[in-house]
């Protein structure tokens, strides 16, 4: 647990954590058809649920920012309310505030939502780096959707308490890695101190598949001497999963009995739309074979991860619905990253897809501001000029609505939570942080005050770490 956040924890475990910005039930977490009709390989309803609780917050206004909304909307000189962990108004200067509450100025500052990061393996490849707390791919078969990548997470790992203070971040999805065709569960998380995994655990949020195509699984199990070691193994692969989880689906479908499977359950509910399918994918020909396959098996793939050229088949992503992940200008680290251009990310929104800036990365999710910036430069310099804040749907409701969370938060609208930024200048300098965040109303950062500066347990009296910043 992060030592800035004792109080705070305390502070909500004497509460009994009641109050309006609570989560829901976690009953009311599991997707309703679970559990029911479907024989002997029934799944239980959501065993591992959400133990989220927001932290106390207050009622607090910010006045005299420039907002960016998240969703493409920009308010000078704007005020934003926030109260009982809710975004409570938003609007011009003349917006009224409260009397006796906390309002701080935003003169020459800007307002966000909090930053989204689609792609992160926080917790599971956790600081330190050592192979003692490697646990994102569990590189044993090409096809392991049955583990799940919460079960790896170290909430301890001073990357979140990094990625919230320096970058602003205030959800994240957790995936695992790469190695395999069907790599598992991922996991959207709250980015607060907490003791455990659950207590991170975003209420209500949908779990993803991770997928991977392209040279990770052939070179991995090809060095190993099996199945699959080309391109078209992996093809092969992925639709004989594909087939026999179909058959697994439409037993449980009509409750008949058979042994339960935890990979086939993940792939079923896949196929009835409760599980996102999140596709580590580079090319742009294997983006569109991964299409056609989704065509095939009658699932949809909700967003390509890393997709350096995406730019190529942006009118595709467009026409099926696909929001494309991207770094900035990370290109050329490996023969399928190797038509990476800078101008990637503004392309595809020009075309009308869905663009999102991702981290995959522990010291790039620190500055996701900085990725959007240079796409944002690139585009300029060709003759696409996207205004500040709609350059911002990368970092806000794009991200939300991939990981469907877009009800809840990714953008400044009245009854959505609290996930708010105040940056010390525009967000898109080099030279601008973060001063203050809130999660669901709640100041967890504040770069003025040492007490809301995170600490994990792991960093204390170790020199360099923790104590001194």
């Amino acid at each position: 647990m992060k030592a800035y956040g004792r109080a705070l924890l305390m502070a909500a475990l004497l509460a009994g954590v009641a109050g309006p910005a609570v989560a829901r039930k976690d009953k009311d977490e599991a997707p309703a058809s679970q559990g029911q009709n479907q024989g002997s390989s029934a799944e239980p309803a959501n065993p591992y649920p959400s133990t989220y609780r927001a932290y106390p917050g207050r009622p607090t206004a910010i006045r005299g920012a420039t907002i960016f909304d998240g969703e493409g909307g920009r308010i000078d000189n704007g005020v934003v309310f926030l109260s009982e962990g809710k975004v409570t108004a938003i609007g011009g200067p003349d917006t009224p505030i409260p009397a006796d509450i906390a309002v701080f100025d935003g003169t020459g500052k800007y307002v966000t939502p909090g930053v989204i990061d689609i792609h992160s393996h926080l917790g599971d490849y956790p600081s330190p780096g050592v192979e003692a707390n490697s646990d994102g791919n569990e590189a044993t078969a090409p096809v392991t959707a049955h583990v799940w990548a919460e079960h790896s997470i170290w909430p301890q790992d001073a990357g979140f308490s990094r990625a919230l203070a320096n970058g602003g971040v205030t959800s994240l999805q957790i995936l695992p890695g790469s190695a395999n065709l069907f790599g598992g569960r991922s996991v959207t998380l709250k980015n607060v101190p907490t003791r455990t995994m659950q207590g991170m655990k975003f209420p209500g949020a949908p779990q993803g598949l991770k997928m991977a195509c392209g040279e990770n699984p052939k070179r991995v199990y090809g060095s190993k001497g099996r199945e699959p070691a080309t391109r078209m193994g992996n093809m092969a692969v992925n639709r004989q999963t594909w087939i026999k989880a179909r058959e697994y689906q439409k037993k449980r479908a009509a409750g008949k009995d058979q042994t339960r499977d935890l990979g086939m359950e993940t792939l079923a509910d896949v196929l009835e739309g409760k599980i996102l399918v999140q596709n580590h994918c580079y090319r742009a020909d294997e983006m569109a074979n991964v299409i056609d396959m989704s065509k095939e098996f009658g699932y949809k793939v909700t967003a390509f991860h890393h997709a350096v050229e995406a730019y190529k088949i942006a009118d595709l992503l467009r026409d099926n619905g696909i929001c494309a992940a991207l770094w900035g200008d990370w290109y050329g680290f490996k023969m399928e990253a190797y038509d990476g251009i800078k101008e990637n990310l503004p392309l595809v929104h020009r075309a009308g897809a869905c663009a999102i800036v991702h981290s995959d990365d522990q010291d790039g999710i620190q500055r996701l501001n900085q990725e959007a910036a240079k796409a944002l430069g690139a585009g300029r310099r060709m003759g696409i000029d996207i205004a500040d804040e709609v350059a911002w749907t990368w970092l806000a409701i794009n991200p939300a609505r991939a990981m469907g969370i877009d009800q809840q938060t990714g953008s400044l609208k009245v009854g959505k939570m609290a996930d708010v930024v105040l940056w010390n200048g525009n967000p898109f300098s080099t030279y601008t942080r973060p001063e203050k965040v809130w999660i669901d109303g709640a100041l967890l950062y504040d770069s003025a005050n040492p007490k809301l500066r995170p600490v994990v347990d792991f960093e204390l009296g170790q020199i360099g770490a923790g104590d001194v910043k």
